[in-house]
Order: structure tokens, then C-alpha cells, then sequence
């Protein structure tokens, strides 16, 4: 069997919460998760790119990938640029052995010679070997400022997706999902409320779930505003 990739830095792992199962499509995004599905099959384009604002569920759905290849007995690999961006690019060598390489944060490399170059040649054996890649950041491969040309090509080779934001009452059902995962039951008063008065992004209000898990589990409580407003210090 091929050996993984040896220049990995420590701590890079998948949220156990980021499935897809737990992930709210949109109807405008639904073809993206259809697609997901397909690509780990090998019954779609290896490449993907997706791309959409923060709190998109970007690293949610990537995260999601890896796991469910994983699910399938395959092997995959989680880079959140943001975070392994400042090491050098050695941790792309011989990933050409994995099954599935996710790419977050792309942006945070861009313009990076070293990088940039590592990337090129990563996707190249990729391709060749025929494995699945995936890739996410901020904005489309053609408003990304790359500076080498072959790359800047490679970007807008496979397919790419634009991950829509939400609308209220998508959120509200996102909230809602997640907190059924969780064994919550989350009213859709309690559940626009926290909207309201927490912030803006999904992920964000994700983490506010989990704090309202744990003190409701504490206090035998269930979700009320009153309830939210104790727990939260709101």
C-alpha cells in the first residue's frame, strides 16, 4: 500500500460534528451535494472547486467529504490552508497516494511562490493518478490573483460550484437541523431569536447550539427564550 504523506503538521484533524448529514442544502446548493456524492463514487469530474463568503459551509462541506470517503474506506486528507499556510508545501508531496485531497482556504497562499508552484504540481499528479481533489476558498478561480499562469489555468480546469448564502428562513432551518442532531427540539421563535441576537454567521450560531446543548443537558431544561438568554448571558 502507498505510503501517506510523511510532512503532515500535527493537529490537522475533521470536526466529528462536519457530516453531511448534518449539513443544511439549500435548493441552490443542492447540486453540489449530488455532486460530492458522485465524485467520491468516481463518477464525476475529479476536480472540483467551490467557492462562497465565509460561513458558507465551506470547510463544513470539505470536512464532509473527508469523512464520508473515509465512511467508504477510503483514504482522505484535510488542509485548511488558514491554518498550514505558514509551513512550507512539503505536506503535498506524495499525496498523490491519497484518494481524496480537500484544499480549504486557498486564498491564504496565493501569490506565494513556493506554493503556488507546490500546487501546480500536486494537481498535475493528482490527475494523473486519477484521485479526487477539491478545492475551496473565498472567491472564483478567476478573481483569485495567482501569480503563476500554469496554476491559474489548472484552477478552472475541473468544475466549480458558488456556494449561495442563506436566507433567513434557510438559516432558521439550518439551526433547526443541527439542533435535531444534537436531540435538541429548537422552536422557531427560540431558534429567530437566536438569529436575531446572536451573530451573523452560521458557524457561529452552530457553536452557540452547542453551549445551549450542554447547559439545557445540565439543567434538565428545555429551549426557551428566557432559557437562551440565561445560558447565553444575553
Amino acid at each position: 500500500m502507498s505510503r501517506l504523506p510523511a510532512q503532515l503538521p500535527l493537529g490537522v484533524g475533521l470536526r466529528d460534528d462536519a457530516t453531511f448529514n448534518n449539513y443544511y442544502a439549500s435548493q441552490a446548493n443542492a447540486s453540489l451535494m449530488e455532486y460530492l456524492s458522485r465524485q467520491l463514487k468516481a463518477d464525476a469530474e475529479p476536480f472540483l472547486y467551490l467557492w462562497g463568503a465565509p460561513g458558507s459551509g465551506r470547510s463544513h462541506l470539505l470536512q464532509a467529504a473527508c469523512h464520508a470517503a473515509s465512511d467508504a474506506d477510503k483514504r482522505a486528507l484535510y488542509l485548511p490552508l488558514s491554518d498550514l499556510g505558514h509551513f512550507p508545501p512539503l505536506m503535498l508531496e506524495d499525496i498523490e497516494c491519497l484518494d481524496l485531497v480537500a484544499i480549504d482556504d486557498l486564498e491564504y497562499v496565493i501569490g506565494r511562490k513556493r506554493w503556488e508552484e507546490a500546487l501546480f504540481h500536486a494537481f498535475n499528479r493528482l490527475r494523473d493518478a486519477g484521485k479526487a481533489l477539491v478545492i475551496a476558498a473565498n472567491t472564483s478561480p478567476r478573481q483569485l490573483d495567482v501569480a503563476l499562469p500554469d496554476l491559474a489555468s489548472r484552477l478552472t480546469w475541473g468544475v466549480t460550484f458558488h456556494l449561495h448564502p442563506l436566507d433567513d428562513n434557510e438559516r432558521l432551518a439550518a439551526l433547526k437541523l443541527r439542533a435535531n442532531v444534537r436531540g435538541m427540539q429548537l422552536p422557531d421563535d427560540v431558534g429567530r431569536y437566536i438569529m436575531h441576537r446572536g451573530p451573523r454567521e452560521l458557524g457561529e450560531l452552530c457553536r452557540a447550539l452547542e453551549t445551549l446543548d450542554q447547559a439545557s443537558l445540565s439543567a434538565k431544561r428545555k429551549l426557551t427564550i428566557p432559557f437562551v438568554k440565561s445560558a447565553l448571558n444575553w
